[in-house]
């Protein structure tokens, strides 16, 4: 572990990523061209999903107390609250959408990253990488204008929609672009007639106007415009569109930011390459419909983190990085696929379709199991992980989560300072044994199973990884078996 980990780019996701292997006490260099920390609003959701992983890594209360909890979400039309989702029932210990804008994400998690002796080396900029095959030669441009030379064990681009780590990989970033433009404003807003903890979308004719509290009497603003202007909307602009649009009677005014912008629908196909990898918005980007961008990018840190934590430490095969890729496309997959759904039912023109969209939404939602489906898809709760490798053999006919599922627990799955799994069992002498046989990659705890009769696995990111009848630990010895290696003699203490 004597090279580092280079992460390039200090916004949420290279931030989460270099966090998370300091957690586990990887070697890591975090790099940022910029000077500053961003200080437009950005990405303002954080799902339920997310805080469940930022709990595990020890920081999600600095981010439960800086943030506004929203509970609902409602389209309407006019005065006509067409439909309304709660996330009071989500199965997860966070039942509420934490709006908080990205500056203030970004500053905690810096914050959480220095904690663990970590630093944001900003105005420092990768000009170039070669593989080397048993690690990544850099280029860097030092913030005196300088260039040097550092030996990264591996490099992780986090570095954006115009990530230079991809385009120097020469991964296409296949997508379009939709011809729609759309504004954006964060602004004071009285008069609007609804909870302050409620988001809410308005449909009307000639397009749709969305609000989203940030604080209260603070609220973000998107609408469709039609072809993107020459210029950047002002407050008088978008005053019109919500006289038009919203219910009216809303008065705008201080405005923070004023911008517009294009949807892009676009995602690599690879993930990585070699010693390699692509993370965030540089692997994919889609709608802003769902709140999902920033979500979909912290947690493919996450997933990746524990896993070159444990190939790092020489505690699991290097094959074990090759999943990554594998099930964090299948997600950003479809994640794009649900954000551009919504999206072009937001921009349905046709007066027929429109009308049918009113009709079938109406009906959808009176239905408490639809909204309760859709609101677990958005908080990110039903994320699985069907088509992985890592998922092991699984045992029929047990009541409980299966091989590639999030497990439920009131355990808190993959805290402290190594990546280890976790058995969900009764706590017997033959679990101990299982513990103390792999006590590199399992931790100490046993959490309950779901199902007396069965044993389950759980991954560090809380995922299942097998499951097996009461008593057949033959089934999880392979599975732990087949993910790691055997203590190298060198290393003094095999933890």
């Amino acid at each position: 572990m004597s090279k580092p980990v280079l992460v390039v780019g200090a916004g949420p996701v290279g931030l989460t990523m270099a966090a998370e292997l300091a957690r586990y006490h990887i070697p890591v260099r975090l790099i940022d061209s910029t000077a500053a920390r961003t200080d437009q609003s950005r990405a303002l959701a954080i799902w339920p999903r997310t805080l469940e992983l930022l709990d595990a890594a020890g920081c999600a209360d600095a981010f439960a107390a800086g943030g506004l909890h929203a509970q609902a979400v409602g389209i309407r039309s006019g005065h006509d609250v067409l439909a309304r989702i709660t996330f009071g029932d989500i199965t997860s210990p966070f039942r509420y959408l934490l709006m908080i804008p990205q500056p203030e994400t970004e500053r905690l998690l810096e914050a959480h990253f220095q904690t663990l002796g970590g630093i944001v080396e900003r105005n420092t900029e990768l000009t170039d990488f070669v593989d080397t095959g048993n690690g990544v030669s850099c280029t860097v441009r030092l913030a005196d204008g300088k260039s040097t030379r550092m030996e990264a064990g591996w490099l992780i681009g986090c570095d954006g929609a115009h990530s230079l780590v991809r385009r120097r990989l020469g991964l296409v970033f296949g997508g379009d672009t939709l011809a729609t433009g759309f504004i954006i404003a964060d602004v004071h807003v009285v008069g609007l007639a609804m909870a302050p903890d409620e988001l809410a979308i308005f449909w009307h004719p000639d397009g749709a106007v969305m609000f989203f509290p940030i604080i209260p009497g603070r609220y973000r603003i998107i609408a469709d415009i039609g072809t993107v202007p020459a210029h950047a909307p002002d407050l008088a602009a978008v005053q019109a569109i919500v006289d038009q649009r919203g219910p009216g009677g809303v008065i705008l005014s201080d405005p923070v930011w004023l911008s517009d912008f294009r949807v892009n629908e676009r995602r690599v196909r690879e993930y990585r390459a070699g010693r390699v990898f692509v993370a965030g918005d540089a692997a994919h980007v889609h709608s802003p419909a769902g709140g999902q961008g920033m979500n979909t990018g912290m947690q493919d840190a996450f997933n990746l983190a524990w896993k070159l934590a444990l190939v790092e430490r020489q505690a699991a095969s290097p094959d074990l990085l090759d999943s990554y890729s594998i099930e964090r496309s299948a997600v950003a997959r479809q994640v794009l696929s649900d954000s551009g759904r919504m999206t072009r039912i937001v921009l349905l023109k046709n007066p027929v379709a429109r009308l049918l969209r009113g009709l079938v939404v109406r009906g959808m939602f009176r239905i408490p199991v639809v909204r309760h489906a859709i609101a677990s898809r958005f908080s990110g709760v039903t994320t699985r992980y069907d088509d992985t490798p890592l998922n092991g053999g699984s045992a029929w006919g047990l009541r409980g989560p299966r091989p590639g599922q999030r497990f439920v627990t009131d355990c808190i799955i993959g805290a402290g300072d190594m990546p280890r799994f976790t058995l969900a069992a009764l706590d017997d002498a033959e679990a101990r044994a299982m513990i103390a046989r792999h006590a590199r990659v399992l931790g100490p705890e046993i959490c309950h199973p779901p199902d007396e009769n069965g044993i389950w696995l759980v991954r560090p990111d809380g995922y299942v990884a097998a499951t097996a009848r009461r008593g057949d630990w033959l089934a999880i010895d392979a599975v732990l078996a087949a993910l790691t290696l055997p203590c190298p003699d060198r290393i003094r203490a095999c933890r």
